[in-house]
C-alpha cells in the first residue's frame, strides 16, 4: 500500500507505535472528517483557522471569500500544516494521571495552488459539496457566475502526512488496578437528528434520502 515516508516533518515520536503513514489509513480519516484546523505562518504570527475541506485523490481541497487571509497566503505559495481529529471514547482510568480519549487524527503537510480553470473550479466546488453531504451537488442549484468569482479554491497537494490512532483501554499503574475505582472507555460518536424544515420552505418538498439518512 502506498506510504508516505517518516521525515523529521512527519514522524510521530511520543508514542510511535501509534503512528500510521499509509494511504490506507489516512484517507479513510480524512473522509470522514467534516472541518479541518489549517496552521500557517505570516509575518511570524501563527494562525490556526478551522475549514470544510475535502480531499481530491492526493488533494484537499479549500475555499472561502477571495478576502480569505488563510487563501490569499496558500494561493501565494505558503507551507500549511493540516489537522483532522475524530474522538471515538473518554479513557476513564484509575488514576487522574492516566486518562486519556480514544481518537483519530491526521496531521499533514503541503503548499498550495489557487484554482484558476473555471471547470476545475466548479468540480472542486462539486467534491467540496458532496463531500458534506454526498448527493447534494445534484439537488442543489450550482453557483452562478457572480458566486464563484467571490470564492477562492485551493488545491493542496499531500506532501507528507500522518495518522495517530488510540483505540485501547486505559493503561494504569499496575498498583492502581486493585483500587476499587471503575475504569474502562465511554464510547463516543457523532449523532444526526431529526432534519428540521426551513420555515421558508413554499412547497412540500420531502427531505432527501441523504439527508433523513446522513452518517459519516
Amino acid at each position: 500500500m502506498p506510504q508516505f515516508p517518516a521525515t523529521d516533518l512527519n514522524r510521530v515520536r511520543r508514542l510511535p507505535d501509534r503512528a500510521h503513514y499509509d494511504t490506507e489509513t489516512i484517507y479513510p480519516i480524512l473522509d470522514e472528517g467534516l472541518i479541518c484546523h489549517v496552521a500557517f505562518l505570516e509575518d511570524n504570527q501563527p494562525f490556526v483557522i478551522p475549514s470544510l475541506y475535502a480531499r481530491l485523490d492526493d488533494t484537499i481541497l479549500l475555499h472561502g471569500a477571495k478576502a480569505s487571509r488563510m487563501l490569499k497566503y496558500i494561493q501565494n505559495g505558503g507551507s500549511v500544516s493540516i489537522a483532522v481529529s475524530m474522538i471515538d471514547g473518554l479513557v476513564i482510568a484509575r488514576s487522574a494521571f492516566h486518562h486519556s480519549v480514544n481518537f483519530r487524527s491526521v496531521v499533514l503537510f503541503g503548499k498550495g495552488r489557487l484554482i484558476d480553470d473555471y471547470d476545475e473550479k466548479m468540480h472542486a466546488m462539486e467534491v467540496i459539496t458532496n463531500h458534506i453531504l454526498h448527493g447534494r451537488w445534484d439537488d442543489a442549484r450550482k453557483p452562478n457566475r457572480k458566486e464563484m468569482n467571490a470564492t477562492s479554491v485551493v488545491s493542496i497537494p499531500i506532501d507528507s502526512a500522518t495518522a495517530k490512532i488510540r483505540n485501547a483501554p486505559p493503561g494504569d499503574d499496575e498498583a492502581d488496578y486493585q483500587l476499587p475505582v471503575w475504569a474502562g472507555v465511554l464510547p463516543l460518536r457523532q449523532q444526526a437528528f431529526a432534519p428540521i424544515n426551513d420555515p421558508l420552505l413554499t412547497v412540500d418538498v420531502p427531505i432527501p434520502g441523504y439527508v433523513a439518512d446522513y452518517k459519516r
